[in-house]
């Protein structure tokens, strides 16, 4: 059995905070900075327990990186540690994205914040194909992965098929997939943290409770918003829209954005597609999960559609954002946490979420495209082909400085591993000179 310190929790909030003020890199970089300071900088964790619980975060839909801190902070105090470690790797990011988009929404337009916001969007480029290769190399392993994923990206780039469907779809097919040689999951016996595990979880107990309260945290605010007189209709469009995110967001935050995009800009009308790569962006250069670009995109709905003060209207479409995008996080980890032995063996699950990752590819390569089409191409069409729906750019619109940014961020990535913040500073700069020079 792994023993588990329990710090004081003034060392707690200090250790954690650090974690949050310091989390850039994407997730793997914030995996690695818990790692330093939990496991090797103090014996708060050890190996197995660490990597127990990240394969655990791997599983759940949502910010593997917020939940892993959650989880670690659970393991070291409980619930209340939990609780304060996982709002702390996400409010100092919150924080930074809330004005980043105010300044966006206020002075976008203005020529050193335009080109600033120019090379951003052209590194992103770069960004995503980094990832959608990362997660290629991890997820792209048998002929039925590569089969998933293809379905996936002709399902959501042509065809137009709600994420949601996909991600159901894919982990079907999964699941179908693995029954021939399905095996009946060993029972197990394991104490995560001091709860007892024991054979098959069920809703009694405990996690009946954890699932009521925090379900009720979580759904009451919703129902308050979709049925109470008064509200905004963006604000309830806002509260549907996220929690429906927080549940699908297998894969991590790239593959959401496909989703998200298509909502916010086609269906809700809160963004225009120059606006996402910019969240994106802006996102990119603050600390905690990349998945906070979603406060960007509440913060400008609300800011456009609530019909109040910009700004008002902003701030609270943001802090809606972070609550649906981010509460359904403390519910999978409080209620599912004492199980994860359990969860972890049962090799139908396991083979429907691995089929789920590999459409996640598939997804994650139409956003890849979806996004180069907008940088690089002032006008982008449509045509029909039944059934299927294919985008044709005007090429005499295509942006060569556009063009020679993205390439020069993805040379430097791929190519020769330039620090990611280097990338974005030097994309930041030729922007601002494309800007100020056309």
């Amino acid at each position: 059995m792994s023993s588990i310190s329990s710090p004081a929790w003034s060392e707690l909030f200090r250790v954690f905070g650090r974690i949050g003020i310091l989390s850039f890199g994407g997730p793997a970089g914030q995996i690695a900075l818990m790692h330093r300071e939990l496991v090797e900088d103090r014996p708060w964790l050890d190996e197995p327990r660490f990597l127990h619980a990240l394969n655990f975060c791997m599983l759940l839909p949502g910010p593997e990186a917020m939940q892993l801190a959650t989880y670690a902070g659970w393991l070291l105090r409980g619930v209340g540690g939990g609780l304060l470690a996982g709002l702390l790797f996400i409010l100092p990011g919150f924080a930074i994205i809330m004005g980043l988009s105010a300044a966006y929404f206020h002075y976008g337009d203005l020529p050193v914040v335009a080109g600033v916001l120019f090379g951003l969007k052209a590194a992103v480029l770069a960004i995503v194909l980094e990832a959608l290769i990362k997660v290629s190399r991890r997820a792209l392993k048998s002929r039925l992965a590569w089969v998933l994923a293809i379905a996936a990206f002709i399902g959501i780039a042509f065809l137009k098929l709600p994420f949601p469907l996909i991600v159901l779809g894919a982990g079907l097919a999964g699941i179908l997939a693995s029954m021939p040689v399905r095996e009946e999951a060993p029972v197990v016996v394991e104490r995560a943290g001091d709860v007892a595990v024991s054979g098959l979880p069920g809703l009694a107990g405990p996690t009946l409770r954890t699932v009521l309260v925090w379900g009720a945290i979580w759904l009451l605010p919703l129902a308050a918003l979709l049925f109470m007189p008064g509200i905004p209709d963006a604000f309830s469009a806002m509260a549907a829209f996220f929690s429906k995110a927080a549940i699908v967001t297998f894969g991590g935050a790239y593959a959401v954005l496909a989703y998200v995009g298509q909502q916010a800009v086609q269906v809700h009308g809160w963004l225009v597609p120059g606006d996402m790569l910019a969240g994106l962006g802006l996102a990119e250069t603050t600390p905690g999960p990349l998945i906070l670009v979603l406060v960007f995109v509440g913060f400008l709905g609300g800011a456009r559609e609530a019909g109040l003060d910009p700004l008002t209207g902003g701030l609270l479409g943001g802090t809606l954002a972070l609550f649906f995008t981010f509460a359904p996080c403390f519910l999978w980890i409080f209620a599912g946490a004492p199980h994860i032995e359990r969860l972890r063996s049962v090799k139908w699950l396991s083979a429907g979420l691995s089929a789920i990752t590999a459409a996640v590819v598939g997804v994650i390569s139409n956003l890849a495209v979806w996004f180069a089409l907008n940088v690089l191409f002032g006008t982008v069409g449509e045509v029909e082909i039944w059934p299927f729906t294919l985008p044709v750019p005007e090429v005499s619109t295509l942006n060569v400085a556009a063009l020679a940014i993205a390439l020069g961020a993805g040379v430097a990535l791929l190519r020769f591993h330039v620090n990611l913040f280097a990338v974005l500073g030097a994309a930041t700069l030729a922007g601002i000179a494309v800007t100020m020079l056309s």
